[in-house]
């Protein structure tokens, strides 16, 4: 998992806060399979793995930009390198699970597991390669240019060198484990994602080769500087690799190479025949770093007989064999990317305290229920501060005496949680707590359990949600007692309820104090405590039972007001899309006339601009220095606008599998603001990537003068900045 980075930082990263994009899916053949009765063709779909290939790719293209600041371009050679490590280790390796297991069922495209996984193999060879490149012949150069060097051994002097060894004594030495390979010792066991060491070291006493793995220590940073700089820097296993004579006293290294192992590192846990769900997630937790290996990555100059030992040993194919130019784990850029050069990277912008949420007199704090009750409030993320909206509503709730409830759900939060503590210090007051903790959001497993049990012990009420379902909706409620009277004051959001990634994720949260949505908050938290949710909403769509149906619902209306002659657009802003009955209801309202938009970060089946199918349908994604989160919806409606936002993505598991909750937005002056937003995304002048009819991705950066388009991003702060001036 990549490093959290510095407010301000760029951050496409897919992974981390945001790895269920890859849950493992089945697709239903007898369901959305082959030709539709209507005429919808069977190639219709775009298999989602590639998909997210191309994504990844155009988070290689931002390192590729030579306009993008330097050291946000070693960033996004840092993300595309760790979101790659999590694609193989959920994705393929859960491809590969399913074709030895014999449950390899074709993919939403019809094609067989076995021949998606070439396919995968394929592109993501060329495209670590190509990454590997980018490093070598671009950015490693420029960032010299500039002072900041990453440095073989051989290109130190004497006196450096010198240094250099002294440090390795010193600090690097007694950490390190090597580990022979021989009849007494059977070949260790190499860690996921580990840098590893393979040598092979002469015997002079009985004149024999010998093998030994050293495991590069991930205790240590990962690139050392060279004494009396801060720019540069030797990588740790060049340090190490230069000193094998240390290790080994008496024997002659012949070879030494670098490899990195990736695993299956999926968790899967029956619900149903489990009576402990957090003994039993911690039980294989325990178990996940054992999982088999899927690709080995290996330097380019790799010894054949070394790469030999290593698929032999490992039990891996040519197929899974990745030889690279230049460093291995690219991931080790993060370190990189973290220096203070302020010159090479995007400019600072601070979050901003939302207008209805600013005190009239500076000194003063503004009471964010006053706020609330004045008018419901739209914040957009990290553009406007979260920290003075979501975490001062919890803040203020946990110390008001009139706060009588706290009700939350806590998906993914950050390890020094301010949230958490407030839940705790509310507790504490003696106020009711509820905190909803998704223990099973994948890699975020060992994090979710420990905050759960700190709760616990702080005397929060924990409930972990409903067996079968991740409960994956981001609701807050505080219920206060005023003039005799209780009122509810809520917060749904599209993102976490986490201080650090709300800094670098794009999403909108909705305060109100609306008694209707406060009551149907609290029913709704009332079954997740208790049981399985079968209550319809009014101004909630709530997943797996009713989500899907409302947005289908609203789907078919704007195809028949198509078909009517009436005005109809739909508008849909998500990570993914997905799911096959989505697409093909959206291909339908195509057909009929209805203008569709979507915008989307990561994954998209969806065929955009194909005449007799998509030709209403436009699809674009931005990536930049903030990663798009929000998920929006908007329904031209015959004039009567609605729009949705919420956690839903276009997916089986989002609509089917998981609890989610999208809010219908009243405030004219907040959808139109949505409206405005989504206008300057689709706009042609703006910065993007154009999904084209045949599935490829095109970016649309320059103007015809090659002057840069329009920063979506860059242009959303402006707005925010100016209307605080107002």
């Amino acid at each position: 998992m990549a490093p959290e980075l510095a407010e301000g930082s760029s951050f496409v990263q897919a992974t981390a806060a945001d790895l269920d994009d890859f849950d493992d899916e089945e697709y239903d053949l007898e369901t959305h399979g082959g030709e539709t009765e209507d005429g919808l063709p069977a190639d219709r779909f775009l298999d989602r793995e590639l998909s997210w290939l191309d994504f990844n790719q155009r988070v290689l293209e931002l390192a590729e930009d030579e306009t993008v600041p330097l050291l946000e371009r070693a960033n996004f050679l840092a993300i595309f390198a760790s979101n790659l490590d999590e694609f193989f280790m959920v994705r393929v390796a859960g491809l590969k699970r399913r074709i030895v297991t014999g449950l390899a069922v074709p993919t939403n495209v019809g094609v067989s597991p076995v021949d998606v996984l070439d396919q995968i193999v394929h592109r993501a060879h060329a495209l670590q390669v190509r990454h590997a490149e980018c490093w070598r012949r671009s950015v490693r150069p420029a960032l010299s240019g500039v002072g900041i060097d990453i440095v073989r051994w051989d290109d130190l002097d004497e006196g450096e060198q010198q240094v250099l060894r002294r440090r390795f004594h010193e600090d690097v030495f007694p950490v390190l484990m090597p580990l022979a390979v021989d009849p007494a010792h059977p070949f260790p066991y190499i860690s996921g994602l580990s840098l590893n060491l393979g040598i092979r070291i002469f015997n002079p006493l009985t004149e024999t080769e010998e093998f030994a793995r050293l495991k590069v220590p991930p205790v240590l940073s990962r690139l050392v500087a060279v004494e009396g700089t801060t720019s540069r820097f030797v990588p740790l296993e060049e340090l190490i690799a230069n000193n094998l004579d240390e290790l080994f006293p008496g024997m002659r290294v012949v070879d030494c190479d670098v490899f990195r192992v990736t695993r299956n590192e999926d968790v899967t846990i029956d619900e149903d025949e489990t009576e402990n769900l957090i003994q039993a997630l911690e039980q294989e937790l325990s178990r996940r770093k054992f999982g088999p290996p899927i690709r080995l990555e290996v330097s380019e100059e790799i010894d054949p007989d070394s790469i030999d030992l290593l698929m032999r040993e490992l039990g891996i194919s040519d197929q899974e064999v990745y030889r690279l130019p230049g460093l291995l784990d690219l991931t080790g850029l993060f370190q990189i990317s973290g220096l203070e050069r302020p010159e090479l990277r995007y400019t600072k912008r601070v979050p901003v305290t939302a207008a209805p949420l600013r005190p009239s007199d500076a000194d003063d704090q503004e009471s964010i229920f006053d706020a609330i009750t004045h008018k419901d409030v739209l914040v957009h993320h990290p553009y406007e501060s979260f920290a003075t909206s979501v975490q001062a509503l919890l803040e203020q709730a946990a110390d008001d005496p009139d706060v009588l409830a706290i009700k939350q759900t806590l998906y993914r939060t950050s390890g020094d949680s301010p949230i958490v503590a407030a839940l705790i210090r509310a507790a504490a007051a003696g106020k009711q707590v509820l905190a909803l903790v998704e223990v099973k959001a994948r890699f975020d497993e060992t994090n979710n359990i420990r905050w759960a049990r700190t709760l616990e012990r702080a005397g929060v009420h924990v409930v972990y949600g409903l067996v079968g379902l991740k409960t994956h909706c981001k609701l807050l409620v505080v219920v206060r007692r005023e003039r005799g009277r209780l009122r509810h004051y809520c917060h749904v959001g599209t993102g976490n309820y986490n201080p650090k990634t709300s800094r670098i994720y794009e999403d909108y949260g909705l305060f109100t104090d609306n008694d209707q949505v406060g009551l149907e908050i609290t029913r709704l938290f009332n079954q997740l405590s208790g049981f399985a949710i079968e209550r319809k909403f009014k101004r909630l769509l709530v997943a797996p039972l009713h989500l899907r149906k409302g947005l289908m619902k609203r789907i078919r209306r704007e195809t028949r007001n198509a078909q009517a002659g009436r005005p109809a657009r739909i508008r849909i802003k998500v990570n993914s899309m997905v799911d096959e009955q989505i697409i093909d209801a959206l291909y339908r309202a195509s057909r009929a006339g209805v203008d569709v938009e979507v915008w989307v970060r990561g994954i998209s089946s969806l065929k955009a601009g194909v005449p007799g199918l998509s030709e209403r349908i436009t699809v674009r994604s931005i990536l930049g220095r903030y990663l798009e989160h929000s998920r929006v919806f908007c329904f031209l409606n015959d004039g009567d606008e609605e729009v949705w936002i919420g956690s839903a993505d276009m997916m089986h598991r989002n609509l089917d599998r998981r609890v989610e909750t999208l809010i219908r937005l009243t405030s004219t002056e907040h959808m139109a603001d949505i409206s405005a937003q989504f206008d300057r995304a689709m706009a042609d002048t703006t910065a993007s990537w154009w999904a084209e009819p045949d599935g490829s991705w095109t970016r649309h950066a320059f103007d015809d003068d090659g002057k840069p388009l329009l920063d979506l991003q860059r242009e959303r702060m402006v707005e925010i900045q100016r209307r605080r001036r107002r």
